[in-house]
Parts: C-alpha cells; sequence; structure tokens
C-alpha cells in the first residue's frame, strides 16, 4: 500500500502548477531583481506579480506585503520590530500560540518589556473580553493566531481586532495555518499585522510574507541593503516567491470548493472514528480548520500508537511539527485545561488538497484496529 500523508498542518506538497510556476526563475528568469538591466527587469516585474496575489487573498494593498523566510521570521519581525521601534511597553498573547511568537516575546528584555499571557477556555478559544480586560496605558502590541496549529480551533480575530482598533493598539495576528484555507480580509477583520508561509497552502518551504498595515512604524529585523522597500534585506527568493504567488493565487481561487471537499472528508472520518471506546475531539467541533482533526484517545500511549500507525503507511502526527521528539506534553492542551497525561494522549490527523476518500477511510479501519491491539498487548 502506498504511505498515506494526513499531516498537512506540518507541511504540504508544493502543488505542480506551483512548481511549474517556479521552475523557469531557477534557470531562465536568474536575474537580480535590484539590477537595471533586463535580467533583473523580468524577475522584478515577477515579484511584483507575486505580491499582488498574495495582497489579494488577505484584501490588502501590494505595498502592504513584505516577503520573508516563513511565518517565524514574520512573528519574530513583527514582536521583535515593534518593541524595537517603541523602546518599551506591554504585550498581550495567549498561552496557546506557536513557538515562534511565545519565544520571540519570551526574548525581549525584561526591564523593558512585560508580557500577558491570556489563559484559552477548554476548546482553545480566547475571550474577547478577556483581552480587553488585559489592555493597559502601556500596552503596545496584541499577537493572537487565527487559527491553532495543534487543534485547528479559530480565534475570534474580528472582535478582538475591533477591540484593539477602537483603543489605537496594534493587533497582529499569526495566520500561517489560516492562510489559504479560511477567507481573510485585513479591513474587515481590523488587523494590523499578519504573518503567513508558503509550505502551509501547497507553495515552496523557506518563503513566508508579513502585512504591515500602511504606515505602522516597525523597525526592520535584517539589516542590509535596500531590498522589500528597505524593510528587509537580502537578495530576493525569486523562484520561492513566485511560488507563494502562485499558491495564494490558486488557494483563493479553489478554496470554496476544497472547503466543502475538507469538511465532508472530516465528517466522515469522525464518524469512522466513533466506534473506538474511549475517544474524543480536541477543540472548537464547529469554529475549527475544516482539515483538522485531534483526537485524545484514552489509555493508548500516543508514541506506541504514532509508530504502529506509520508501520501501517499513515504520517500523522501528536501535535505540533515543531515540537517533534519533545517529551513534553503539548501546551495547547495545557493551557486547554488538559492533565498531562491528558495531553500527551493526542492525535492530529489533518487533511489535505490531495486526501481522498480512500485515504479516510483506509486510515480509520487501521486506527480502530492500531487502538485495539495496543489495548490488548498493554
Amino acid at each position: 500500500m502506498k504511505p498515506v500523508y494526513l499531516d498537512y498542518a506540518a507541511t504540504t506538497p508544493t502543488d505542480e502548477r506551483v512548481l511549474a510556476a517556479m521552475l523557469p526563475y531557477f534557470t531562465q528568469h536568474f536575474g537580480n531583481p535590484s539590477s537595471l538591466y533586463s535580467f533583473g527587469r523580468e524577475t522584478r516585474r515577477a515579484v511584483a506579480l507575486a505580491r499582488r496575489q498574495v495582497a489579494e487573498l488577505l484584501g490588502a494593498s501590494p505595498e502592504e506585503i513584505f516577503f520573508t523566510s516563513g511565518g517565524s521570521e514574520s512573528d519574530n519581525w513583527l514582536i521583535k520590530g515593534v518593541a524595537a521601534a517603541r523602546g518599551r511597553g506591554h504585550i498581550v498573547t495567549t498561552a496557546v500560540e506557536h513557538h515562534a511568537v511565545l519565544r520571540a516575546c519570551a526574548s525581549l528584555p525584561t526591564d523593558r518589556f512585560s508580557v500577558t499571557y491570556l489563559p484559552v477556555d477548554a476548546k482553545g478559544r480566547v475571550a474577547p473580553e478577556d483581552v480587553e480586560a488585559a489592555l493597559r496605558p502601556d500596552t503596545i502590541l496584541v499577537s493572537i493566531m487565527m487559527a491553532n496549529n495543534e487543534v485547528g480551533t479559530i480565534e475570534p480575530i474580528a472582535a478582538i481586532g475591533a477591540i484593539c482598533r477602537q483603543q489605537g493598539i496594534l493587533f497582529h495576528t499569526d495566520a500561517v495555518q489560516a492562510a489559504g484555507h479560511l477567507p481573510i480580509d485585513v479591513q474587515q477583520l481590523q488587523v494590523d499585522a499578519l504573518s503567513l508561509s508558503g509550505h502551509k497552502l501547497y507553495g515552496p518551504k523557506g518563503i513566508g510574507a508579513l502585512y504591515l498595515r500602511r504606515g505602522l512604524a516597525v523597525s526592520p529585523l535584517i539589516c542590509g541593503g535596500e531590498q522589500e522597500r528597505s524593510q528587509r534585506a537580502g537578495t530576493e527568493n525569486v523562484p520561492g516567491i513566485v511560488g507563494l504567488g502562485r499558491a495564494a493565487g490558486l488557494a483563493q481561487q479553489e478554496m470554496p470548493a476544497e472547503t466543502e471537499r475538507l469538511l465532508s472528508l472530516r465528517t466522515r472520518l469522525l464518524q469512522g472514528v466513533q466506534v473506538i471506546p474511549g475517544v474524543r475531539l480536541n477543540g472548537d467541533a464547529q469554529q475549527r480548520l475544516p482539515g483538522n482533526v485531534n483526537l485524545a484517545i484514552s489509555g493508548v500511549d500516543q508514541e506506541t500508537l504514532l509508530i504502529r500507525l506509520d508501520l501501517m503507511g499513515f504520517a500523522v502526527s501528536a501535535g505540533s511539527a515543531c515540537s517533534a521528539g519533545s517529551l513534553e506534553p503539548s501546551h495547547v492542551l495545557l493551557a486547554m485545561g488538559q492533565s498531562p497525561d491528558e495531553a500527551r494522549s493526542a492525535l492530529r490527523i489533518t487533511l489535505g488538497r490531495f486526501t481522498t476518500e480512500a485515504d479516510v477511510d483506509a486510515f480509520t479501519a487501521s486506527l480502530c484496529q492500531a487502538v485495539a491491539e495496543i489495548r490488548r498487548t498493554s
């Protein structure tokens, strides 16, 4: 049996249409976009097109899009760049953020910056009223993810954006899991900054973007040349940028039909696993990413289950790929009120563009078999 990939939240395969758009920019159109001659002009036009494509995915203007190496750089640039521009102040975030946000906040000097880590409910959602209550006269930034990378819960970004805009506080959202999978309009959501990553929406690895609302004062993270309007130095990764642009365009065109298809597959999977005693869904059953299923399976060792499923030909995970190999229970599930033992029982299955009904049916049958075998021998 051909291995079945069910970990699309960790990374997605590069769509062949994206790869086809990228290939000429490795060999034929290889000029430096900063060059004045024709080789530079043609790659500069390609970068400009990609910037428009990413902007259209977000409801932004092209001049508000800055290309980076990925979501982690975008998060770090925004948080550290705001801190550098302001000099001191207070930041509000949540306990379930990606480590790129949590560790960037933790890296700030404690004599000049303080951070409030808001709790979430049992479904992983932060309450907008808790955000509002946490704001202080010296608050310089609120950073809350759009959708959680482990449990798939979608946060109330529009409500939080309205609170921050009313009080004149900069609002950033890490939309790495959401961009290309959920409709996004930065104007309606009232976000001032947004991070995304190419390899989460069928683009290449090593490319991402940061949306910065026009007029924001954010200090550069990488200094050097004048690229990205003097905000992010370094020769542009033209093939990656072209790939991100093409991936963004495809996602925007295909999102309605793909969302409906993934919701159907998700329902099919959940119905198939209900026969397993002691299984439950982690996260919000409704307000969640369409392809995300995070299961708690009581009485089954997580590592044993993952290894057995791998041997059976299925690639799934226990949580964030960024924490793979860690023996610590998920910080997301702990923040949702689960015990360490409960948090260690999670299994994350994420469906994507190339998942089929046959894949889902084969997986549910194998999962039921694997759990029954582990329980018999434990």
